[in-house]
């Protein structure tokens, strides 16, 4: 509603039954009707009586909205699943020992009314029920973060040691990884339970993130191995080099941007966009790395599809394109000895 003017010290009074008061009434009426059907809609029929018929029935609603996903899940039966074993505070790993259990009516109407808030609202499944999973690892999520979705969890668990070009030391011969644009955590968890002697350093800009990043880091117990660190990407670190850099930092470029779906803008925009081409963080990143690697080490980072732009800009560095099971050409591995030739 568009606010009124009026001088400082003396609100504007509307008289009973003028045009305001009249539009007011109205719209009170109309709020009032729009919360009774939502109510309404949200109840449960009758038949809805396992866990498997509610993700059967919110699959069905979902697919018929046409609703997007991708935000830790991948189509409508996944999201489903993440919102009604959410509901119960159930791992989604249980979902099979417990699809055909019974559920109490509060059960029932709890995950109705998540069913009906996410068609309505189109707010993601995790921000729904604040969780979400990588690599089948649980995180924390809200609203002051990015839903966690990214590849590199699958190539830090496995193709960093394949003995390619790629290949780090063995796991545990790494000493020290540091997590650009860390949101809510999930890259630096999982970095340190794949490199148990490594201490690791998460960095972000927004403490709102950094605040969702300490749950997931207590709530693993990794308090004596993550520090967090609020800053703009290696600024806060004072001349620390690392033997791993991993970063999903934002990636967006404008045209996609002004092309997001409502889900995707219920996420904070800041990890996101990524200026005109989707690379201006990347440029960032890349051309400071030199100075914060080891001489063995090297620089692990996801870029969507600003390989093009990645490419065009650095067109005589030798970047290496990892495939993972769910993206071809994404994230890039790049050697501290490739990186040397960058001038900043």
């Amino acid at each position: 509603m568009k606010k009124t003017p009026q001088r400082k010290g003396h609100p504007v009074a509307f008289p009973a039954g003028s045009c305001h008061n009249t539009r007011m009434a109205k719209r009170t009426v109309r709020t009032s009707r729009q919360t009774a059907a939502t109510r309404a809609a949200a109840k449960p029929p009758a038949e809805l009586q396992t866990l498997v018929d509610f993700v059967r029935h919110a699959a069905t609603r979902f697919a018929g909205a046409k609703l997007a996903f991708g935000q830790g899940t991948d189509d409508a039966i996944g999201d489903a699943v993440l919102l009604v074993c959410g509901a119960l505070e159930l791992d989604v790993a249980s979902f099979d020992a417990f699809a055909a259990a019974r559920l109490t009516g509060a059960e029932r109407r709890r995950i109705a009314e998540l069913i009906e808030t996410r068609v309505r609202t189109r707010k993601p499944v995790p921000y729904l029920v604040n969780r979400v999973y990588m690599r089948g690892v649980p995180f924390y999520v809200d609203e002051r973060t990015i839903i966690p979705r990214s590849f590199i969890g699958e190539i830090v668990q496995g193709e960093l040691f394949a003995g390619g070009e790629a290949a780090l030391a063995a796991p545990d011969e790494v000493g020290r990884v540091l997590d650009l644009c860390t949101g809510s955590g999930c890259i630096a968890i999982l970095a340190a339970m794949a490199f148990p002697n490594a201490g690791v350093d998460a960095v972000d800009i927004s403490q709102d993130a950094l605040a969702v990043a300490a749950i997931n880091v207590r709530e693993h117990g990794l308090e004596d191995r993550i520090r967090l660190v609020r800053g703009d990407l290696f600024a806060p670190l004072r001349g620390e080099r690392y033997d791993l850099i991993l970063t999903n930092p934002p990636y967006v470029d404008a045209q996609g941007m002004a092309a997001l779906p409502k889900e995707y803008r219920a996420e904070p925009a800041l990890a996101l966009d990524g200026g005109d081409d989707g690379i201006a963080i990347v440029r960032r990143i890349v051309e400071a790395a030199p100075a914060r690697l080891t001489p063995e080490g090297g620089l692990l980072c996801e870029v969507g599809r600003g390989r093009a732009a990645v490419e065009k800009a650095w067109p005589d560095l030798d970047f290496l394109w990892l495939d993972t099971a769910g993206s071809t050409g994404e994230v890039f591995w790049i050697a501290a000895r490739d990186l040397a030739q960058v001038r900043s």
